[in-house]
């Protein structure tokens, strides 16, 4: 892949202070037609070795991030974030949430599951728990990495900025090897036959890969999401510990098939 910027081995101190804003200025550029960036996609682009690119970034922390070796914009209107109060249900999707959150303890070990309703989740994680958080969503992820007592375990691979997440391939080796002892998951379509059901196929795999290993699993959705099928399904409905969602009429059926595991905000 050729390179955005020219090579020049001898400049000056000032010249390189030049040549690091113009990478910098293609960076930014490029981040803001995919979103998100590999480390070693953005050396080839500029021409320069990952460690200079990682070096640039670190200067411009309010603008950069770099999370399981992708660079992402720090920026709050960055494409690849899903708004957190965009679409309906928000209300919804942030009782569930509050409550999912406050079942989470000092050094537990955390999966965080993507989407438009896991965001709420972060959102009302208390800030004095010190934590390990596994995740593959970058709405997810980056208000997390902020959090000094957050330990951040990113699952990386092809992304999607349609759910803003990362089909994760080798990643499921790093999952593999990390105790979970808590697991928070989101779905599309809660059925009572058909099951627990997502839009995206590339989720899947994550999912089914924690139901097996995590010691707790909750699934949280609001109410509009029972009764549906997506696409997508991972698990059946014995597959979860725990459902919290807002419905409290019209979900005879999934709240049969739970008995007694679930819980109505």
């Amino acid at each position: 892949m050729s390179a955005l910027l020219p090579h020049s081995p001898k400049a000056s101190p000032s010249a390189k202070t030049d040549r690091r804003g113009l990478r910098l200025g293609a960076l930014a550029e490029a981040l803001n037609r995919s979103g998100v960036l590999h480390l070693r996609e953005a050396a080839e682009r500029l021409g320069v070795s990952e460690m200079t690119v990682r070096r640039d970034i670190a200067l411009m922390p309010d603008r950069f991030g770099y999370l399981g070796g992708y660079i992402v914009p720090r920026a709050p209107d960055a494409p690849y974030v899903m708004a957190q109060e965009q679409g309906a249900h928000s209300a919804a999707k942030e009782a569930v949430c509050a409550r999912a959150a406050a079942t989470i303890e000092d050094d537990d070990t955390v999966f965080l599951d993507c989407g438009t309703t896991v965001p709420y989740l972060v959102k009302h994680i208390r800030p004095e728990l010190a934590i390990t958080v596994v995740c593959y969503a970058l709405n997810v992820a980056v208000p997390l990495a902020a959090r000094p007592k957050v330990r951040l375990i990113m699952l990386g691979g092809l992304y999607n900025s349609s759910s803003a997440s990362f089909a994760v391939d080798d990643g499921l080796a790093t999952l593999s090897r990390v105790g979970i002892n808590k697991a928070f998951l989101s779905a599309g379509g809660i059925h009572a036959e058909k099951g627990v059901s997502c839009s995206n196929f590339h989720e899947v795999a994550v999912k089914q890969a924690v139901l097996r290993m995590a010691v707790a699993r909750c699934l949280v959705a609001d109410g509009s999401k029972l009764g549906k099928v997506k696409p997508a399904p991972f698990a059946d409905l014995d597959a979860f510990d725990t459902l919290i969602t807002n419905a409290a009429d019209g979900a005879a059926d999934v709240r049969a098939k739970f008995n007694g595991r679930f819980i109505v905000v």
